[in-house]
């Protein structure tokens, strides 16, 4: 049940932020720019699909290890490009370094999730087929 929930959670958390890249696509490429993203524009279309997309899979139970495993990388690209609090200072440092810390947690339970959930081949023709029928 824990599990299950938290899995939902996550897929919220990723879901909604996946929207809004789409949503306020102009505000987004301008904080890309803001950290010297490089070709922010294609970057951030592929941010905003990686969002969705894991949060699906995360909300439907679908190869959930795998997603998790690749917004755990996802995570770790948006803290390095986005949150380098390394490059600021005053406020704006503090706040990067909160997001930095934050991600931080968000990728430890992506990491649980991908621990706890079973291994699955990862064939889509099998996307039908909810994580469940592959646990031990």
């Amino acid at each position: 049940m824990s599990i299950s929930l938290g899995r939902c959670l996550l897929a919220v958390y990723f879901l909604i932020p996946g929207l809004m890249k789409f949503a306020a696509f102009d505000m987004h490429v301008a904080l890309m720019q803001q950290h010297n993203v490089p070709a922010p524009v294609p970057l951030l279309v592929v941010a905003g699909v990686a969002n969705i997309a894991g949060a699906l899979f995360l909300l439907f139970n679908r190869f959930v290890r795998a997603a998790s495993f690749g917004l755990v990388a996802y995570i770790l690209l948006v803290n390095f490009c986005l949150h380098d609090f390394w490059n600021f200072e005053g406020v704006k440092g503090q706040h990067e370094v909160q997001n930095f810390v934050k991600n931080l947690g968000i990728l430890a339970g992506t990491l649980i999730l991908a621990g706890a959930s079973p291994k699955r081949p990862l064939d889509l023709t099998l996307l039908s087929k909810s994580d469940n029928a592959y646990a031990a």
